[in-house]
């Protein structure tokens, strides 16, 4: 893949890895790709960080024609740089595509131009315990007419951010609020796809919800509005009378790399994992009758987020003392341990970035 590389004359002042946050700052560069029926994907190009110039009648303006993805490079002790499970990724952004009707990326060379962007912006992978650098590949539509159709023309992009915690409190317990009102995605629709419209749908039960006091909320489903789906921005799991319980993958759930890390990995460890349907009154059920052992949040920004109360109804339920669970520690310990180089990747996970030469 010939990739054309301009480097910055400007680079920017690296923030203080304590006070990082999520998403507020960006690295000194940016890859891009050019697409068009005529001649596929091409240009593609690493350049210095800058604004967008786009016509005003773009797709992506008019009709949401935008997908995305989000995963982490992380620092290991020896000073290099990896990543997790980028495959994983680039196919869930190829299923998104498909879905909005966008052109697809070859995987090699998908993966080929994040590795390259990456060993070009590795300075920017913090090194303080907790942090990694985040990149954001998205493709947009830009084709320059007002009719509804398939794409013609498209960019993708990648940008990186360096990152702290995606929670203020880090690791500990959240409370979160069981929706009632709005529902997130259906059947059939776009929920599986990871596209902005989704998000954008979300927001307003979320405004309620941090109104409240609560960090995120948990979605039901879309038509019969009794069976669990996945948490705000993160998939959703369950440990009941020993029982590990995650909503089954229906069409309408982002079928989420830090789940099917999570899976795998209980699985190995011998744990009972079911991907089914959960109504909430089995869930309620269980948090009344105390077989609601423990209950948590996955996903790249987070990790794993335990779940410390679910609000249902404006009565609040306790979840393991509000407490961080045992098997929740250990998702978080062996995926950020695996993630950051700490403990052996036996599950081949991690791909190493290359140094930029």
């Amino acid at each position: 893949m010939d990739i054309k590389i301009e480097y910055t004359k400007n680079p920017a002042v690296k923030p203080d890895e304590t006070k990082l946050g999520f998403g507020k700052y960006f690295t000194d560069h940016m890859f891009i790709m050019d697409y068009d029926k005529k001649n596929g994907w091409h240009d593609a190009r690493i350049v210095p960080f800058s604004n967008l110039s786009l016509h005003p009648a773009c797709t992506v303006f008019h009709y949401g024609a935008e997908i995305f993805e989000g995963l982490k490079a992380y620092r290991k002790a020896d000073g290099s740089v990896q990543l997790f499970r980028p495959t994983e990724n680039i196919k869930r952004m190829n299923n998104s595509a498909d879905r909005l009707c966008m052109p697809k990326l070859d995987e090699k060379d998908a993966l080929e131009a994040l590795l390259r962007f990456v060993s070009i912006e590795q300075d920017w992978v913090p090194n303080s315990h907790g942090t990694s650098l985040y990149l954001r590949p998205f493709m947009i539509g830009v084709d320059e007419k007002l009719g509804v159709h398939a794409i013609d023309k498209a960019m993708y992009m990648i940008i990186a951010s360096p990152v702290g915690s995606y929670y203020d409190k880090g690791i500990d317990p959240v409370s979160i609020m069981i929706e009632t009102e709005d529902v997130r995605a259906v059947r059939g629709g776009t929920g599986y796809a990871k596209c902005g419209g989704n998000y954008a749908a979300s927001t307003r039960a979320g405004a309620r919800a941090e109104e409240k006091g609560f960090s995120q909320v948990l979605w039901l489903d879309g038509v019969e509005r009794k069976y669990i789906e996945e948490v705000g921005a993160m998939n959703v799991m369950f440990k009941i009378n020993g029982e590990i319980v995650t909503p089954e993958l229906s069409g309408s759930i982002l079928p989420g790399i830090t789940r099917k890390s999570c899976i795998e990995l209980l699985k190995n460890k011998g744990y009972s994992v079911s991907e089914r349907k959960l109504s909430i009154d089995e869930l309620l059920g269980s948090m009344e009758n105390g077989t609601l052992e423990e209950a948590w949040g996955c996903g790249t920004a987070a990790v794993v987020s335990p779940i410390g109360e679910l609000e249902y109804n404006n009565k609040r339920y306790t979840v393991n003392g509000g407490k961080i669970g045992e098997i929740t520690h250990y998702l978080y310990d062996t995926l950020t341990g695996i993630q950051w180089g700490d403990i052996p990747d036996h599950m081949n996970w991690t791909v190493p970035v290359p140094k930029n030469k």
